[in-house]
C-alpha cells in the first residue's frame, strides 16, 4: 500500500490528520539529520500496528511531501 502525505516537523505532539484526502502527520521531532524521517516510520508502525521494517519512504527523503510504502495491511 502507498500512501502520498505531508509531514510537518516540530509539532506540539504527534498526531495524523486527513484533510480532503490528503494525509498530513504532525512530527515532534525536528527536521534535522533524518529525525524527522525516523519518528515518521515510528508513529506510522504504531498507528497501522506494523513493525518499523515494513516501512518505507520511496520518495521525498528530504521533503515534506512522501510517499510511504507500508507492507502487511
Amino acid at each position: 500500500m502507498q500512501i502520498d502525505l505531508k509531514v510537518i516537523p516540530g509539532a506540539r505532539k504527534n498526531f495524523l490528520k486527513n484533510e480532503q484526502g490528503l494525509f498530513k502527520v504532525y512530527l515532534t521531532a525536528p527536521p534535522v539529520e533524518g529525525k524527522a524521517n525516523k519518528a515518521l516510520i515510528e508513529f506510522l508502525s504504531e498507528y497501522f500496528n506494523v513493525s518499523k521494517n515494513r516501512i518505507a519512504i520511496i520518495r521525498g527523503m528530504k521533503s515534506r511531501h512522501k510517499t510511504i510504502s507500508v507492507e502487511g495491511i
